[in-house]
């Protein structure tokens, strides 16, 4: 069952318009009895109307009302949310060790509640289709982006991650029409990934985006989005922890998805990588 409607709902209450806002409020208090109502009721019962219903479904990320209820549904029935810990001064390596963990699961748990299914599948099979990939991230995002072009490059699928935006531009005013861009940012409004989507939507080039869940600039840009777990991050986690897991996740299941529509093909390319490697570290012995 689909679950993540309250967590969306909690994360991305901040953001939204006065209309919507007391939509999602009257919701997290009375969850259970949303689960009887259409639309139009939410929305008279919340001070708003139904248009606004049906828009803040829109602004969560969410097919439409009816899949929000569906997911709130399943957030009733299993109630495992944990919540994420921050450290404290002077904590001991055990609670460490221990928030640490808590933070990582949950990120990847509440990130898998959010991945819409034919988002991923439009994604892959972009990917597939691509005669090159371009990653582009700054800063934290670009350690996700060289990690999937180290995974893509395995299988014999041409990728960049460059992080001079020049360098960037220049491969892109020269990319093939079947080649993507992909543009990493987990707040969705790094400027220059901005610029860079920007441009290659100039070029007609598909382009697909990864960023936290919510409305942003960089995810309009795109024809593809996916989104990552949002959390109002605390100071420690703020250095990218919890938001890095959750973007190799989604990495890691782009390329596990491609890799099983190819299968034998891509077992073929990571054995002979495998082999290139092993020869490597055999003429260092």
């Amino acid at each position: 069952m689909a679950t993540g409607g309250l967590r969306i709902i909690h994360a991305l209450l901040p953001q939204l318009p006065a209309s919507e806002k007391k939509i999602a409020e009257y919701i997290l208090a009375q969850p259970e009895a949303v689960m009887d109502y259409t639309a139009g009721e939410l929305g008279s019962l919340a001070g708003a109307s139904g248009a606004a219903v049906i828009r803040l479904c829109k602004s969560l990320g969410v097919k439409g009302f009816q899949d929000l209820k569906v997911r709130i549904a399943g957030d009733l029935s299993t109630k495992v949310e944990q919540g994420y810990r921050d450290i404290t001064p002077h904590d001991t390596i055990q609670s460490i060790v221990k928030k640490t963990t808590i933070n990582s699961v949950q990120s990847i748990s509440d990130t898998s509640e959010l991945l819409q299914h034919e988002e991923i599948e439009r994604a892959v099979s972009a990917l597939s289709k691509a005669r090159t990939i371009h990653f582009f991230g700054v800063g934290a995002s670009h350690i996700i982006a060289m990690d999937a072009q180290q995974k893509f490059l395995r299988v014999n699928k041409g990728a960049t991650a460059f992080t001079d935006v020049h360098i960037v531009a220049t491969l892109i005013a020269n990319a093939g029409a079947d080649d993507v861009v992909v543009g990493i940012s987990f707040s969705g409004e790094t400027s220059e990934v901005i610029n860079i989507l920007s441009l290659a939507k100039k070029r007609g080039l598909t382009t697909i985006s990864l960023t936290k869940q919510g409305l942003s600039s960089v995810s309009a840009l795109t024809d593809i989005s996916l989104h990552t777990s949002y959390t109002r991050e605390a100071p420690f986690r703020s250095a990218a922890t919890s938001s890095r897991l959750a973007q190799l996740y989604v990495i890691d299941t782009l390329f596990l998805a491609m890799a099983s529509t190819k299968y034998d093909e891509t077992v073929g390319y990571i054995d002979r990588t495998r082999e290139a490697i092993q020869f490597l570290k055999d003429k260092q012995k």
